[in-house]
């Protein structure tokens, strides 16, 4: 039976549940199957090997996990057999935190596009940290891991390079590469980060440490930053600066969006918190093809948002991208999407 029969017939269930229900049943049920190896019997439709050198790693193929959808790593092995070419785990933050009240999570099914204001909930840095050390994922070191990093929400926005800092320094030793977001639209001010002098003074201590852990480590793990569609030319100009500037090692674009024109009307369309599916994909490849004005080859971009087929995978490299990752697409369309989008993009 394929991904895609075996998805079918789960999603009429899954979406007669909340959102959030839904996603809570989803992986505890996914880990259970893999802990019995019912998931290694789809192996043979996982996405052929098609290795891509991207911030000085190989990845096996380029469709990786989005963060967001396994916030604490309590189920990398059980998504590694999905067949990425990388998982991305996270946000973490230095505290356990709830995250904001229920409900925070909304489909919106016409739309192929999901609205969350979950707020970084998560159990804290030490128990993420913990959850990765016993997956066997990382101990026989079978793929590439991004560790998706952020503040407390309790934190002051004028504290906040604290709260990355004491994330880095707990899980460096851990990652393939960290990802630093400051684009959550669910956290308080945190967006703020991506203006001029609040960036360059979190890039600069993230960069410092960053050179201070490889030497400790005797490793060097790259820097990534997820950054938000809702930008201007300008302000995607003054980001694509401070990159080069302090030398991080690549750009995830993009985050969720605020922007409700796609949606407007719709049952749920008018919830706060960010947009993520299909209405996000234009606003995601604008940014890219900015960002790829700006940096040429200097340092690789992640396109995420909205992909939801293969082609949409192919716009993304075709706007600047040099990998892609899935979050909202696989609710819709299930696991048969990373073997889809892998298709698509082999040659590219």
């Amino acid at each position: 039976m394929s991904n895609k029969f075996l998805y079918s017939l789960a999603r009429p269930l899954l979406f007669s549940m909340d959102a959030e229900a839904a996603h809570h049943f989803t992986l505890p049920a996914l880990k259970r199957a893999a802990a019995l190896g019912l998931t290694k019997l789809l192996v043979s439709q996982q996405p052929k090997a098609d290795p891509r050198t991207v911030m000085g790693i190989t990845f096996k193929n380029p469709v990786g996990l989005a963060a967001g959808l396994d916030k604490d790593g309590a189920y990398i092995d059980a998504l590694a057999d999905l067949g990425f070419g990388s998982i991305e785990v996270g946000t973490v933050t230095p505290r356990a935190q709830p995250g904001n009240p229920k409900p925070r999570m909304f489909r919106l099914p016409e739309a192929h596009a999901i609205i969350n204001r979950m707020g970084f909930n998560n159990g804290g840095v030490d128990a993420f940290v913990a959850n990765v050390q016993a997956s066997r994922f990382y101990q026989n070191k079978e793929g590439v891991l991004g560790l998706n990093i952020g503040k407390n929400a309790d934190t002051p926005i004028e504290r906040a390079t604290d709260d990355y800092l004491h994330c880095l320094e707990k899980v460096y030793h851990y990652a393939s590469y960290v990802t630093v977001n400051i684009s959550s639209p669910n956290t308080k001010n945190l967006r703020q980060l991506q203006g001029g002098s609040e960036l360059d003074g979190l890039l600069s201590t993230l960069k410092e440490a960053q050179l201070r852990l490889a030497d400790q480590h005797k490793r060097y793990v790259p820097l990534a930053l997820k950054i938000a569609p809702d930008m201007d030319g300008d302000q995607v100009k003054n980001i694509a600066d401070a990159l080069l500037r302090h030398k991080i090692d690549g750009v995830i674009a993009t985050n969720t969006t605020l922007n409700r024109d796609a949606v407007t009307g719709m049952l749920h369309g008018a919830e706060a918190g960010g947009l993520s599916g299909a209405p996000v994909f234009q606003f995601s490849n604008t940014v890219i093809r900015l960002l790829k004005a700006e940096l040429g080859d200097a340092l690789p971009i992640i396109g995420v948002g909205g992909i939801m087929q293969g082609l949409d995978a192919r716009m993304k490299m075709e706007c600047g991208a040099q990998l892609v990752q899935l979050y909202s697409g696989l609710i819709y369309a299930g696991p048969a999407l990373i073997k889809d989008c892998a298709d698509a993009l082999r040659g590219h």
